[in-house]
């Protein structure tokens, strides 16, 4: 009989070239995996309007950091995937003001070549390079303005909105004030442009559902002291007066985007009423202490980046960059024809921790979103709410409908 040693000896030999063999080439490939660029790079412009803003409330005032931290966060989560498939994310942050032509600083973003850029600008600064983005090639995604006439007459087929609407946010807090059985509401709004655009969005939801609107009062802003000892002394006495001889109601709705009286009505009013809007139970995209559906996932990541918790800017800007990020994983490139055309698709859907995957309107490129309500300390209900029902998706009871839009895309 053949003794089996030499063949037991020449195998375990063989294995154990094999073995050394593999762990060079293993590490010949992780040197080179480190060394190696992506294969796909992606630079996302965030192109925002800044000033230090005051607020009736310390509190109230936007964090430095808003919207672009959740951009930020994304960016992360994006290349947290990507590095598996070869792809990096990076974030090119511009700054303007409020009232300043942002045609300049656009072109130089074009110039670093971004061709994908969030906006956290005006209606009026988005509509000056809206067009001029287009012929570049360039896709927009309006994080931060409300106005509605962005998605109607003024709509552009290369700007996307992850931002609601003023009429979407109205109309989330008009399905819970009416499920609720508030039926009548009295209306204060600000004199400033913006609080007008709010108070017609709330008339427009008041007609929707089924409330009246048993008054409405202006409150003209005066220029007078905001947080100061005197001024809240003064606006304590002046809010009952304000507030006085209203008709039997049930709320008391307030427009006042400007932050001129809107935090000093609660509490304040001649007759004891809840109050909503713009102050007290108010309507948003996003709420800080939202943790449903996954919620607290997002939150965590987002205080352990930041040290803070998420807004709705931040959502906002978060849920544009996690598109991108999609759009470029599945189309294996960073092409922009190729990436609108993916998110332009039917069966486009994105999760964003509210509930329910969220779609574009295609007739005007709005994202559909529930609403959140809230007040300064945690979330109250969201909308759309049980019982408003439609033909394609409850979401499409939030702002204006295919039958209403006055959109025209080219």
């Amino acid at each position: 009989m053949k003794s089996t040693v030499p063949h037991t000896l020449a195998f375990l030999i063989g294995f154990f070239l094999l073995f050394v063999n593999v762990s060079e080439l293993s590490a010949q490939q992780t040197s080179t995996d480190k060394n190696a660029k992506p294969t796909v790079e992606t630079q996302i412009g965030y192109l925002r309007a800044y000033e230090p803003q005051l607020a009736l409330s310390v509190l109230d005032i936007p964090p430095r950091d808003e919207g672009v931290a959740g951009a930020s966060v994304a960016i992360n989560d994006n290349n947290t995937t990507g590095k598996f498939l070869g792809q990096a994310f990076a974030l090119d942050v511009a700054e303007t003001k409020f009232e300043a032509d942002v045609v300049p600083v656009f072109k130089e973003m074009l110039a670093r070549g971004d061709r994908f850029i969030l906006t956290d600008i005006s209606a009026k600064q988005l509509l000056s390079i809206a067009d001029l983005a287009k012929d570049n090639g360039v896709l927009l995604f309006n994080v931060g303005a409300t106005d509605d006439i962005l998605r109607e007459e003024q709509c552009r087929s290369n700007v996307f909105h992850t931002a609601p609407t003023r009429t979407m946010l109205a109309d989330g807090l008009a399905q819970y004030l009416v499920w609720k059985q508030w039926r009548k509401w009295v209306l204060l709004y600000g004199s400033h442009e913006r609080d007008q655009l709010y108070a017609d969005a709330i008339r427009r939801a008041a007609a929707r559902f089924g409330a009246t609107i048993v008054e409405e009062r202006l409150y003209e802003d005066k220029g007078s002291a905001r947080r100061t000892d005197t001024g809240v002394i003064q606006v304590q006495k002046q809010m009952p007066v304000f507030t006085q001889n209203l008709p039997e109601h049930d709320v008391v709705v307030v427009a006042d985007e400007s932050e001129v009286f809107g935090s000093y009505v609660p509490y304040r009013t001649w007759t004891p009423r809840p109050v909503a809007g713009t102050a007290g139970l108010t309507p948003s995209s996003w709420h800080p202490a939202s943790e449903q559906w996954g919620g607290s996932q997002i939150q965590n990541r987002f205080d352990k980046a930041t040290g803070r918790r998420m807004r709705s800017k931040d959502m906002q800007a978060w849920t544009a960059v996690r598109i991108l990020g999609e759009a470029v994983t599945r189309t294996k490139g960073n092409d922009p024809a190729q990436v609108e055309a993916f998110i332009k698709a039917d069966e486009f859907s994105i999760a964003a921790f509210k509930g329910q995957k969220v779609t574009f309107r295609n007739w005007n490129w709005q994202l559909r979103q529930p609403i959140l309500l809230g007040d300064a300390h945690g979330v109250v209900s969201t909308s759309p709410q049980e019982g408003f029902l439609h033909q394609f998706s409850e979401l499409d009871t939030l702002g204006i409908d295919r039958p209403e839009t006055k959109c025209k895309l080219n």
